[in-house]
Parts: C-alpha cells; sequence; structure tokens
C-alpha cells in the first residue's frame, strides 16, 4: 500500500462512524398496534419540533401559516409531559393520539409547503391551499376534541393550554378564510402580457411585494423551488409549472430593473409563453438550481449538491454557510469540479447542435508547478505506456506510480498529460506487475481531488473492481484503498456500489492480508454510509465476516468491525442479521472491557437492536448477561456519545424490567385467582386450617 495515499484512512472510520450512527435514528413504524404509545408521543414530539424549526413564512398567506404554526407549538408542553409520564397510556387514548399525530404530519407537510416552496405556486394554487388549511384545521380540532384528560398524566396548566388551543381550532374552522383574488387576477393579467415593457411597474411592484419576492436571495429561493418541482413532475412540466416558470421570469427581469446589481436576467429557455420548447429542453440536472441556467463550471459543496460555481461563489461570498437546495449546513465551503456532469453536459450539447458552454478563467487557481523536465519526462512515458511492449509498459507504469506518489503537482501534470485513460487500459493486462503499478499510481492519483473526478469519468471503477476480483494480493490491496479514496465524493459512493464492488471488498476482508482487510474495511466502512450500499454489503455476507472478526480481538480488526456494524445496524437487512448472529453477548463484553470508541459503537449496535419487533428478546439476553450495571457505568463516564446511547438502553431495559414485573404479577394473581375458583367448586380441597375445624 503506498503510505502516502493511505494516511488517515482509520481515523476516517472513527470519526464517519460517529456521524453516521448519530445521524440515524431508530425507525418508527405506522402501526400504532405494533409501536405502542411511546413511539406515537415520540412521533409527535419530534413533528412538533420539526415544526417550531421553520423560522419564517414569507409568502402571501403568511397570517394562515404563522397562526397554524404557533397553535401547533402550544401542544408541545403536553407531548413533553406524556413523553415522560411512567403512567400507561390506555389503548383507547392511543387511538386518539395516533389521529393526532395524523393530523400533525399533514400540518407539517402544509408548513413545509409555506417555508420552502414555491410562493408563485402557492397564489396559483389558492383554491386548492385554502381547501387544504381547513380540512387539516378541522383534523386537528377533531383530535383534540377526541382527547379524554382524565386518561393521561398531564398537569392542571398544561390541560387549560389545551383546551385554549382547541378553541382556537374550533374557531378557526367555522370561519372562512377568503383568498387574495386581486393578487390571483394581478398574476394572470402579468402572465397573459407578452413582454414585461407591456405591464404597469406598479402592478409589477405590489406584487413583489405581497409575494415577498424583493431581494435576489428571495428570487434565488423561488429558482429553488421551481426547480424541485420541474423534478418531481419526472421533465414533463404541467401548465401550472409553465406559467410559474414565465412568471418568475418577469419578476427576475423585472427587479433587474430596479437593481442592476443583480446580474443579467437568467435565462428559462426551456419554457416558452405557449408551453412549447423553441429549442432543446435542458436536461433540470444540467440547471444550477440557484439560476435555472445550463452550468458553464458546476462544482460539488460539502452536502454532495452541484451548482454553478459562480452563482455558488456569489452565495458564500454574501455570507451563507448553508446549501441552498437543501438548507443543510456546510461542513465546509471547498467546492469541488463536477467532471462527470461536466462531461455530460458537453455531449449534450454537441448531439442538439448547440455550442457547450465556456468555462470563466479562474485567475486565482494556480498553475501547475510541474517542471519542463519533468513534464518531458511523464510524455516520453505515456509513450511507452501506449505502445505494444510489455516491458515499456511496466517500466512505466512503475515510474508514473512513484512520480504521483511524491506530489500535489505531479498528480495534476501527470493526469493533464492524459495518463488516466491509458492506466485504467491496462488494469486488465495479464502482467501481474504492470497491473500492480497501474492500480497503484491510479491510487496515487486520486489523492488530488479533481484527478477524483476525472478517473470515474474514464471508467476506472470497472476496472478496479476486476483487479479487486483477479488481481494479486498487493494490488487487490491498493485497489480496495482506491475505492475509498474515490468514495470520499458522496455522488461516486453510488457510481461504485452499483459497479459490483462490495461482495469483492467483503471477500477481501474475509480472506485478505491484514492490511488488506484494513483497506476493504475502510473502503465498505465509507460505501456503506450511502443507504443504498448496506443491503448489498449485508446480501454478501458481511455480518458474519464482522462478528469473526469481533471474536479475534488478536486480529487487530475490533474497531473497524464494530464501526461498520454501527452503520449497517440502521438499516432492517442488517439489524436482522446482526440479530440472527447471536451478536448481544459479544456486544455485551465490548461495553464491558472494550476501548472507549468500542463503548459506544457496541452500545450504538445494541440500541438498534433493542427496538422493534425482537427487543424483548435481545433485552432479556442483555440483562442476563449482566448489561445493566455496564450501562449505568457507561452513563456516567463514557464518552459524550456513549453516555446518550445507555441512557436510551437504560431507558428501553428499564420499561421492559416494569413490564415484565407487570406480567408476572398479573401471572401470580390469575394463579391464585384460579386456585381460589378450583377451591370453590370441589369442597374437598380446602386450606389445612378449615378441615382441622370441620373434624
Amino acid at each position: 500500500m503506498e503510505e502516502e495515499a493511505k494516511g488517515g484512512a482509520g481515523s476516517a472510520v472513527e470519526a464517519e462512524a460517529e456521524a453516521e450512527a448519530e445521524a440515524v435514528a431508530p425507525p418508527i413504524q405506522a402501526a400504532e398496534a405494533e409501536e405502542g404509545a411511546d413511539a406515537v408521543v415520540q412521533g409527535m414530539v419530534e413533528t412538533v419540533e420539526e415544526i417550531s424549526a421553520m423560522s419564517e413564512f414569507r409568502n402571501a398567506y403568511r397570517k394562515l401559516f404563522c397562526n397554524l404554526s404557533r397553535r401547533i407549538k402550544l401542544l408541545a408542553p403536553m407531548l413533553e409531559e406524556l413523553k415522560e409520564s411512567k403512567a400507561p397510556i390506555p389503548a383507547k387514548a392511543i387511538e386518539t393520539l395516533a389521529r393526532l399525530r395524523e393530523a400533525l404530519d399533514s400540518a407539517k407537510e402544509l408548513l413545509r409547503l409555506g417555508n420552502e416552496g414555491s410562493k408563485i405556486f402557492l397564489v396559483l394554487e389558492m383554491d386548492r391551499i385554502m381547501k387544504k388549511f381547513q380540512e387539516i384545521t378541522s383534523k386537528l380540532e377533531q383530535a383534540l376534541a377526541g382527547i379524554s384528560f382524565e386518561e393521561l398524566d398531564i398537569s392542571d396548566e398544561v390541560r387549560e393550554q389545551v383546551e385554549l388551543v382547541h378553541a382556537q381550532f374550533r374557531r378557526a374552522k367555522e370561519r372562512e378564510d377568503t383568498s387574495d383574488a386581486e393578487l390571483y387576477n394581478d398574476l394572470l393579467f402579468v402572465h397573459n402580457k407578452s413582454t414585461e415593457s407591456d405591464v404597469d411597474a406598479a402592478i409589477l411592484r405590489r406584487l413583489a411585494e405581497k409575494l415577498q419576492l424583493l431581494t435576489i436571495s428571495d428570487l434565488k429561493q423561488e429558482s429553488l423551488a421551481l426547480h424541485e418541482m420541474v423534478i418531481a413532475s419526472g421533465g414533463d412540466p404541467g401548465n401550472v409549472i409553465e406559467k410559474m416558470a414565465m412568471l418568475l421570469k418577469k419578476f427576475k427581469d423585472f427587479m433587474q430593473t430596479q437593481d442592476p446589481e443583480m446580474g443579467p436576467p437568467a435565462k428559462l429557455n426551456a419554457f416558452s409563453p405557449n408551453g412549447k420548447s423553441e429549442a432543446p429542453r435542458i436536461p433540470d440536472d444540467f440547471r444550477c438550481p440557484i439560476s435555472l441556467d445550463l452550468m458553464k463550471d458546476p462544482v460539488i459543496v460539502a452536502t454532495g449538491q452541484t451548482y454553478e460555481r459562480g452563482c455558488i461563489e456569489k452565495w458564500l461570498q454574501a455570507g451563507h454557510l448553508t446549501c441552498p437546495k437543501t438548507q443543510q449546513k456546510l461542513s465546509n465551503t471547498s467546492l469541488t469540479p463536477n467532471y462527470v456532469l461536466r462531461s455530460l453536459i458537453a455531449q449534450w450539447c454537441e448531439a442538439n447542435g448547440i455550442d457547450p458552454p465556456k468555462r470563466s478563467l479562474q485567475p486565482n487557481k494556480p498553475p501547475s508547478a510541474c517542471t519542463c523536465t519533468e513534464h518531458a519526462k511523464i510524455i516520453d512515458l505515456l509513450q511507452k505506456l501506449s505502445s505494444q511492449n510489455i516491458e515499456d509498459q511496466r517500466l512505466a507504469a512503475g515510474e508514473l506510480r512513484l512520480l504521483a506518489k511524491r506530489n500535489n503537482d505531479n498528480r495534476i501534470c501527470i493526469a493533464e498529460a492524459g495518463a488516466i485513460p491509458l492506466l485504467v487500459s491496462l488494469l486488465c493486462t495479464l502482467d501481474v506487475r504492470t497491473q500492480e503499478h497501474a492500480v497503484t499510481a491510479l491510487l496515487n492519483l486520486s489523492i488530488c481531488e479533481e484527478n477524483k473526478g476525472r478517473i470515474i469519468i474514464s471508467g476506472a471503477v470497472l476496472g478496479i473492481v476486476h483487479v479487486l476480483k483477479r488481481g494479486s494480493m498487493e494490488a487487490r490491496e491498493n485497489a480496495a484503498a482506491t475505492l475509498f479514496s474515490l468514495s470520499v465524493v458522496d455522488e461516486n459512493k453510488v457510481t461504485i456500489g452499483t459497479s459490483g464492488a462490495i461482495p469483492p471488498l467483503v471477500s477481501l476482508l474475509s480472506n485478505g492480508s491484514q492490511r488488506g482487510k484494513k483497506d476493504a474495511a475502510t473502503a465498505l466502512f465509507n460505501l456503506c454510509i450511502y443507504q443504498g450500499n448496506k443491503g448489498k454489503a449485508v446480501r454478501a455476507g458481511i455480518i458474519p465476516i464482522l462478528m469473526d472478526l469481533l471474536s479475534e480481538p488478536g486480529a487487530g480488526m475490533v474497531d473497524e468491525a464494530l464501526a461498520i456494524l454501527a452503520i449497517l445496524s440502521s438499516h432492517p437487512e442488517g439489524k436482522a442479521a446482526i440479530g440472527a448472529a447471536q451478536a448481544v453477548p459479544i456486544l455485551v463484553e465490548v461495553i464491558r472491557s472494550g476501548s472507549p470508541r468500542n463503548k459506544e459503537n457496541a452500545a450504538a449496535v445494541l440500541v438498534h437492536l433493542c427496538n422493534g419487533e425482537q427487543q424483548h428478546l435481545h433485552l432479556a439476553e442483555a440483562q442476563e448477561r449482566g448489561i445493566v450495571s455496564l450501562l449505568e457505568e457507561l452513563a456516567e463516564n463514557g464518552t459524550d456519545r456513549g453516555k446518550r446511547k445507555a441512557t436510551q438502553l437504560l431507558e428501553r431495559m428499564n420499561r421492559f424490567l416494569l413490564q415484565q414485573k407487570q406480567a408476572q404479577a398479573q401471572a401470580e394473581a390469575q394463579a391464585q385467582s384460579q386456585s381460589q375458583a378450583q377451591a370453590q367448586a370441589d369442597p374437598s380441597v380446602l386450606p389445612a386450617s378449615a378441615a382441622f375445624i370441620d373434624g
């Protein structure tokens, strides 16, 4: 394994294990009979928290959205008290709470539309939106009316607050809100005008103010909302979406005349006023979500979304630290070129007779520092690499491997000279040493972020998988490490997973050398962060192999095995396979004597196992092995994450023990009752004292 290429791989496993385990919450089933009161209440708590996080509703229906959101937030104290209550909730009350949960979920979707959706769409579909408000208000009022407070363990103060909220919903249900007909008519009037110059500026200004489309940020958000709707339409936008596109363009044109610093108005060439294409329809994935224009220089941000470089740079320079499309906080502001998409855009342009978009120059990007001598040497090596002489190919691949290991400038220079496709062509060579050099050279080149995209575009993944299956042990090790390096880019996780890489990685994890197992583990961990790859790994038989590694501490793979188990346990197939592998005793032992990081990962796996159909079985087994005291110790002295996982398990264990005690008491009472009934039915069966008196 090339030492420089592998640096930090182990730490990535630890860091990403924590992120994955924290990100995945235990699934909540839909059927109330299966999930019980705890899950129903927890689901409502989470829904209200999501609604509370929706900070603003800047649209024409702001008052309606704010009133609905405010009333729902007032239900939070009741839900918190129910969550913390130790008193059991009757079955009838659970059914009532389940109806409230359903109403809250419907309200959340409507509020999300008001928070993130298109402002123009809300007006164009005003009749449907108003009807939705009425339906949800009615559902919430009926659900609250069905609550019997005598059956619930909540305080008088909270009860009074809920009754007040119920009264507000009842009045809102009886009151019929009217929509803004003038706003709707103005929008249609503007839409029907052929150009923005035909519309009175006062009307456009009034519309912009009512719709809250007053800033460049507002227009960008509206563009994103429109982009999402076009994607959801499957590339076949209906009449409403086409109206929205035309109206948005007119608002952009108008705001451009009011604020020249906004830059040129965005072009929405995909839509014409009559709904017909005037030019080849640009695929939605080729448009920047911010500007809706065909991308010239697509780049990937930390969340995995792709934007036009100039647009996202302006967004970041304005002080925004979130992804415009997902609103997730960016872990970093680095921009990675999306070579795959850029190539696809160029191919589409060529196929449709359109000049491909020209990238803007990046004056701040430093040129490659590769010297003339080194450049000449690289060109000479590429000529040998292209020859049909096996000796020349082996020599050239080995030299490129060493040059790529030396520094980043060499990596850039080698890639720009066109070495990657030539190295990829050698991955299937029958010469073992040449194959080892080729895959290791690609590994070293992949350290450079820009080269990752070039390697993927070249179709290298299938060749790397071939090496992983049939190469020497050294070649397989470095093939696994290359896949790990490439999978750092989120979209590459999908590409690698669908290429058939996971089964041979699992095989290497099972029968590889010590270094091969480490390489396979880091690659599998990274790939399984993507949900779609987890099932593939489980079906490839990874769980029994991981359990074997856990059972052999001397093999030095316990850390990696637990990290992978922690993320696979969040997948239904993974959880089932771990449970079937008799994992509980081993996990309890890790919590007893493992390292702090391994203890928290073991606890994370148990959190998932002890949830769902088999939870009582696993809880009982864990209790028999003395886990309660171990969890109490972990909750007191473990890492922060370990404390949280231990606390979750203790709560589930306490509920389980309480249910056991109640079941035992019920069984004893039933047995005593049966004994008394039998004594009454058969006078000969009497207590000893009674027999003595009769005698």
